[in-house]
């Protein structure tokens, strides 16, 4: 095998076919990509396998540099690690607006983009681990939605792994978009409290660039118009630890002397909200609690109706947070192409079994799990529902820690395989 050597890591790339549905093997197919990375010292060494379950829905694996993320150094002590990029992403057959263009109708792109949820991810995983590494058994690591993949991966394939590490990604088994989203506006809401408290000056500032908003046509670079809600969502980012801080920056420096919004603030906006380099991420938001018959219909959108606090008007102005709405496919440009296909989806009953109840309650695959108490994204208390119901794992729940505590501490790996080893 030839690797590309840099400091800390020796990598090679991996690709192959995959059909698009795995219901019809002989149709349309994909190309699905993954890197795999070792310990420079170590390349030549029968290491065990460690596979990385992305966050997301919609994310490609991260792309080792400068030694981060935190957990990987970790994780080659040990491992030989395989980064996926999920179909669909990075250099997985990515899928971009252009691509919706082929479709008749809206239905029709909806099945297409029902073909990259979280059974097609985990089979997609099988075929990698048969053809690359010869069907040997490896270990599994899931960050956020990676969670929701690894109970996906038990209920398909148990077989196939000899551990698994979740972080802050332990779905609720039953749980519908609905259930997820009226736990998490309620935890939003308060980040936005820390957030004011934390810089009580923004309340009067985000007050006024919000005024600006709703009463002037505000075009970012791309020619979007910059809306009240738009700005809104900007608190996705509370939940990350840095989080409060990416924002309060962005508010700092948001309007001139002469109070006009800044060129730098319109650029940066442009970016942090305008979704162009993961839009599946919005696409599929809702679509991976679809199963059983059950179809999203615009949760988010639908329980945030329920919240005077989250509407435009509102002071102090309430960012959302992990959340989609339907206007965002009229307004943002990287998802207009989507928006028909979308809106189908969201209507579509998404059939398919994720989670098999009875096989995951008598799991006997070592699994070790952190669960974020004040976790912004995954509800904390459906995650330690699902961890009561899960055989053979052990949740270690804290709040030390945002959702991203594995890429921002290699401890947090560490205490995991520490768990699975027995040693804690």
């Amino acid at each position: 095998m030839t690797y590309v050597t840099f400091p800390g890591v020796a990598y090679r790339d991996i690709t192959l076919p995959v059909p698009l549905d795995w219901a019809k093997p002989e149709g349309e197919s994909l190309t699905l990509f993954a890197r795999e990375v070792v310990d420079p010292a170590r390349k030549e060494e029968d290491l065990p396998l460690l596979v990385f379950l992305q966050g997301g829905p919609g994310g490609k694996g991260p792309r080792p540099q400068g030694g981060g993320p935190a957990w990987l150094k970790t994780a080659l002590k040990t491992y030989r690690v395989v980064l996926l990029d999920q179909r669909g992403t990075g250099r997985s057959s990515p899928v971009e607006g252009r691509h919706m263009q082929r479709f008749a109708s809206g239905e029709e792109g909806a099945r297409f983009l029902a073909c990259f949820r979280a059974d097609s991810i985990i089979r997609d995983c099988e075929h990698l681990r048969k053809e690359a590494y010869g069907g040997r058994k490896w270990s599994s690591l899931g960050q956020s939605y990676g969670g929701f993949l690894t109970l996906c991966y038990l209920s398909m394939a148990p077989e196939a792994l000899e551990a698994c590490y979740v972080t802050g990604g332990l779905a609720g088994i039953d749980a519908r978009a609905e259930d997820v989203y009226e736990r998490t506006f309620l935890r939003v809401a308060e980040k936005n409290r820390h957030y004011y408290a934390r810089y009580e000056a923004d309340r009067d500032e985000v007050a006024r660039i919000a005024d600006i908003l709703a009463g002037e046509d505000i075009r970012l670079p791309d020619g979007d118009r910059l809306t009240v809600r738009r700005l809104q969502t900007l608190g996705m980012a509370f939940g990350m630890k840095p989080g409060y801080e990416m924002v309060h920056w962005l508010i700092d420096e948001a309007l001139d002397g002469d109070g006009l919004l800044t060129d730098s603030f319109l650029s940066s906006i442009m970016v942090e909200t305008g979704y162009a380099t993961n839009p599946l991420f919005c696409v599929l938001q809702e679509a991976i609690y679809g199963q059983h018959g059950k179809a999203s219909n615009w949760a988010a959108q639908r329980e945030r109706e329920k919240h005077a606090a989250f509407a435009e008007s509102h002071r102090p102005l309430l960012f959302t947070g992990e959340m989609m709405f339907p206007w965002m496919f009229e307004e943002i440009r990287a998802l207009k192409p989507f928006r028909a296909a979308t809106e189908a989806l969201h209507a579509m009953p998404l059939e398919e079994q994720l989670y098999d109840k009875a096989r995951l309650a008598a799991n006997d695959v070592p699994v070790a799990a952190t669960v974020y108490f004040d976790d912004m994204y995954v509800d904390a208390g459906l995650s330690l529902e699902t961890a009561g119901r899960v055989g053979n794992l052990k949740a270690w729940v804290t709040n030390e820690y945002e959702h991203d505590g594995l890429r921002q501490d290699p401890r947090v790996l560490a205490r995991l395989m520490d768990m699975v080893a027995g040693n804690e």
